[in-house]
């Protein structure tokens, strides 16, 4: 019995002992668990944080959490705060509607920047041209008499024809009688014997007297002398082309009356054609009369060299720009009337500073640049313009020679830029209150309620083009542009536009 209770106890006290181990070893981890939870804790040097979201392909969307796009299904990307410290991190104040983009999105986006220089007053400008039949060398055709057109021959609109040649036969009594006036005071003379004699001279000037009338009438010189010589009265009237030249437009057809001075053909003489192009007032200056020009045929690549004759006094009511004239010879008739050329002009002005035009952003009521302040950042200012060329513009105000501008990707930095100073951007009506009035206006882009830029072909909204003034009204149609610079291409050459993309185009 003694020895029973004796094992018990021992069974017994190797649990409390196994008991009171576990409780110090729980013990023991709690206290160095204290101890390492009461150490500061040192960031990894090397880790980034990451202030938020955003969309590759629209950074105004942001979001806490990784994920996809919602609207193109790409991967988010991550925004970190030191490359947004770093970037903003400058000694003078950020501009209202500084921007800052990173390295890595102005790769992406093509962002690209350079320095505003002073360049050379040498500029070349180069214009839209229209060829139109030079005034003095077009001929109408019309008779100073009643009568009916007995027969036409080769005189469709187009034709080329021949000084001389026959293009129809008419009838008219009045003829009769002048023809046969002029047949007796030739003979007169011709009976008068000494060409000396004042009755000599008087009879001379009868005979002169009586072929004006019939030129008046309508009678070509070789008709009249072919009258001189066969000394008979004719009974049909040839109408004769009076010039090398191509018919542009025919009024009659046989076994039609007419009636006096009433016009038959327009025969123009294109050996020598005129060129018209749209220029903006404060240009013309620049281009003297006697200016040489260089002319390129856009199809066949051909070159002419055309000299500035005067600039046209009449403003157009749509477009506000002037008329510049240039001439030129037209040989082997290789410029025809509504042709459009490529016209390049020399341009000369003082060296000034500029920059490229693409980056100016012209709303209407100001001009602006962004300047790059800091690695990064981008603060828009505003600038004063002088004269303009074909790639460049001067600045005559609000930038120095050497700051950095943005010239590749200047629209989506001003986006940007609006975006983060909170600017309102106008709402775009429905695509189903939206409708263009009839077939001749811009439509809409289904399900966008966006219309074409007439100029870049861009989709834009028209509730913010009209808002910024970057509208044109023509011929009852109005058309839409992204920018003051897109107005103005289109503005100097509205037919080349309306020629690639008409009224009505989807785009």
């Amino acid at each position: 019995m003694v020895q029973l209770f004796s094992g018990v106890g021992r069974m017994f006290m190797k649990k409390v002992l196994v008991i009171v181990a576990i409780g110090f070893l729980m013990i023991g981890s709690y206290a160095v668990g204290r101890r390492h939870s009461t150490r500061p804790v040192v960031a990894d040097p090397g880790a980034r944080r990451i202030l938020y979201w955003v969309d590759p392909m629209h950074p105004d969307y942001k979001s806490d959490h990784a994920g996809i796009a919602p609207d193109c299904g790409m991967p988010l990307e991550p925004v970190y705060a030191d490359s947004v410290s770093v970037s903003l991190n400058s000694s003078a104040p950020a501009a209202p509607g500084a921007v800052a983009i990173d390295v890595d999105k102005q790769q992406i986006f093509g962002i690209r920047v350079a320095a505003a220089d002073r360049t050379s007053g040498a500029q070349h400008v180069r214009v839209l041209g229209r060829v139109v039949p030079d005034d003095t060398r077009v001929y109408r055709v019309n008779m100073g008499t009643d009568g009916f057109v007995k027969s036409t021959q080769g005189d469709a609109v187009g034709t080329f024809v021949k000084k001389d040649q026959k293009l129809a036969v008419v009838y008219s009594p009045e003829f009769l009688n002048v023809a046969g006036g002029f047949l007796s005071a030739t003979e007169r003379t011709q009976n008068r014997g000494v060409p000396e004699s004042a009755a000599s001279f008087q009879g001379i000037a009868g005979v002169q007297n009586w072929s004006d009338r019939l030129r008046n009438l309508g009678m070509s010189d070789m008709q009249i002398e072919e009258l001189t010589k066969t000394r008979r009265v004719p009974e049909d009237i040839y109408v004769v082309s009076p010039v090398d030249g191509f018919i542009l437009e025919r009024d009659i057809a046989a076994s039609e009356r007419f009636e006096r001075h009433s016009q038959f053909y327009r025969i123009a003489d294109l050996s020598h054609v005129w060129i018209v192009a749209d220029i903006f007032s404060s240009e013309a200056q620049n281009f003297r009369p006697g200016t040489v020009a260089h002319v390129t045929l856009t199809n066949s690549g051909k070159k002419f060299t055309a000299r500035v004759s005067d600039v046209l006094p009449e403003v157009d009511p749509t477009t506000r720009t002037l008329k510049l004239r240039l001439e030129t010879d037209n040989p082997g008739f290789a410029l025809r009337p509504e042709m459009f050329v490529d016209v390049e002009l020399p341009v000369s002005a003082s060296a000034a500073l500029t920059v490229p035009l693409d980056s100016l952003i012209d709303t209407g009521r100001e001009q602006r640049v962004f300047v790059e302040r800091t690695a990064g950042v981008f603060e828009p200012r505003p600038v004063e313009t002088g004269w303009r060329s074909s790639d460049r513009v001067q600045i005559t105000s609000g930038l120095n020679e050497g700051e950095r501008v943005v010239v590749s990707g200047t629209f989506l930095v001003d986006s940007e830029s609006r975006l983060k100073s909170g600017q309102a951007e106008p709402k775009t009506a429905p695509l189903d209150k939206v409708q263009p009035k009839s077939d001749s206006e811009p439509r809409m882009t289904a399900g966008t309620g966006k219309v074409k830029d007439a100029a870049c072909g861009m989709s834009i909204d028209p509730a913010k083009a009209t808002a910024e003034g970057h509208t044109i009204t023509r011929n009852g149609v109005t058309y839409y542009f992204c920018s003051n610079r897109c107005k103005r291409n289109f503005s100097a050459q509205p037919e080349k536009y309306l020629a690639s993309s008409p009224p009505g185009h989807r785009p």
